[in-house]
């Protein structure tokens, strides 16, 4: 079937959809080449098939999502794919769309920023069942959410809200976005603020959503992929490179604040789907670097054995390494984490499952992490006296 990829009511490309395969099979006219998805196609010349098709699979529900197979079960099918094209593969993301050839349909009918959608996919992918299983709406953010923990998109007092869980055996990970929210804030790290709910005693960490009919997040893995990567470049440079050449300014500053509080909360998971920057949707201009999300994988979220190395991302798997490319701590003041170890000890009292060990040594080994981010900035400090 033939669609046009929307950008809000920009048409961007014409497209053909093998939809049993759910796979784009040929690529027509161009409409707006400025406005083709950032990473697709630029480093070759014009649209690579293969990567705008690696972008249409980027926005379903990856297999690896928590749950799967029992979601599986219930829709009667061994993919998610399809879900893409019950929902205009709309997203609470960006504002990219899919329009079928010779559709009326505008960007303000659909689009999930400003109008309601189901809950029913959300109710399954927690787990439950819709409340009609014979007429089930699939209109909904939920088929183009990414992740492997299981989260469900809300809508509240007009605010369009993230619901996530946690995973075992702590379930912690909505504690710590609690937790890492009230650390950012503390060091004046811009970040999504994120707060506690539990559903029939589960913890889930909730969170506004920090786009708007008018910005969209470009992730950092579609930057670093607007460029071919050059041989004598480390990913870090790469990165600053492709920042530099698209325009984005004041990127260093951002990254490293992010390396040094991934640094202190331990952080597992910042990989290049997790960070980004926010552009308007309708200049194209860079707003800015993304405040800091998603950060729940982090504070040995699911390890008995608290402390020690742990691997992470983006830059480097070791976080030593990932500290060393910070080259200005001016900002990091840790007298601004006194008497943290009282509000994460007050968050974690909640969960019904980490008692006060855990919580004790999990905060030692977090002011532990930020005392040897005051090492690095004497370090920085010496060399430039």
């Amino acid at each position: 079937m033939n669609y046009t990829i929307m950008h809000k009511d920009k048409p961007v490309a014409d497209i053909e959809i093998n939809e049993s395969a759910v796979a784009i099979v040929a690529i027509g006219t161009v409409h707006d080449a400025l406005r083709v998805p950032l990473g697709v196609g630029s480093i070759k010349g014009g649209i690579a098939l293969d990567e705008l098709n690696d972008w249409l699979r980027g926005r379903s529900i990856p297999a690896s999502r928590a749950g799967i197979r029992d979601l599986y079960a219930r829709l009667g099918r061994e993919s998610t794919d399809f879900l893409i094209l019950k929902c205009y593969a709309l997203s609470l993301s960006d504002h990219y769309w899919l329009r079928s050839v010779g559709s009326a349909v505008s960007w303000s009918n659909v689009n999930f920023f400003e109008n309601d959608f189901s809950r029913d996919m959300g109710e399954m992918l927690f787990g439950r069942e819709p409340a009609d299983k014979k007429r089930i709406n699939l209109m909904s953010p939920d088929n183009t959410s990414d992740g492997w923990l299981k989260k469900k998109w809300i809508v509240s007092d007009g605010k369009r809200k993230l619901i996530k869980g946690g995973s075992e055996p702590f379930k912690q990970e909505p504690f710590n976005e609690v937790i890492a929210s009230v650390i950012a804030q503390r060091l004046g790290i811009q970040h999504v603020p994120y707060t506690l709910m539990f559903d029939e005693g589960e913890p889930l960490s909730v969170c506004d959503n920090f786009l708007s009919v008018e910005t969209e997040l470009i992730t950092a893995w579609k930057v670093f992929h607007s460029q071919m990567m050059k041989d004598s470049d480390s990913e870090f440079t790469h990165f600053l490179r492709c920042c530099d050449s698209l325009g984005i300014v004041g990127v260093r500053n951002d990254i490293e604040k992010m390396l040094a509080f991934d640094y202190i909360i331990a952080n597992e998971d910042r990989h290049f789907n997790n960070f980004g920057f926010i552009r308007n949707a309708d200049t194209l201009e860079w707003v800015g670097f993304a405040p800091l999300f998603d950060s729940g994988t982090s504070l040995w979220h699911s390890s008995f054995d608290i402390g020690g190395q742990r691997k992470c991302q983006p830059f480097h798997q070791s976080h030593e390494e990932q500290l060393r490319l910070v080259s200005n701590l001016g900002w990091f003041d840790i007298d601004a984490l006194k008497g943290v170890d009282q509000e994460i000890e007050k968050i974690f009292s909640r969960s019904p499952v980490i008692d006060k060990a855990r919580s004790n040594a999990i905060t030692a080994e977090m002011l532990k992490q930020a005392e040897a981010v005051v090492q690095r900035r004497r370090e920085l400090h010496q060399n430039i006296v």
